[in-house]
């Protein structure tokens, strides 16, 4: 996949180097849903929005700061980054 913004970066860009643990979210979400039950989707996405609003700004901000040093990372070496 190539990545336009006006510009061409001259290489490839793995997006799912980029998006797996970025935000780290569904590790806390998981615990946050276990064991519990629902009768439809409405349920759980209400229980996922409800959750996601109790989160503080810090957590999200540092997985926006996540995404910027793996997205520079992964640009630096033309796309053969992989986080072990």
């Amino acid at each position: 996949m190539k990545i336009h913004l006006g510009l061409s970066l001259g290489c490839k860009v793995d997006a799912v180097a980029l998006t797996s643990q970025t935000f780290n979210l569904f590790g806390p979400l998981k615990q946050h849903l276990g064991g519990k039950h629902f009768a439809d989707d409405d349920g759980v996405q209400h229980e996922v929005l409800l959750w996601m609003r109790q989160q503080p700004k810090e957590f999200y901000a540092a997985g926006i700061g996540a995404v910027i040093k793996r997205w520079d990372k992964c640009i630096n070496i033309c796309g053969d980054y992989v986080e072990k």
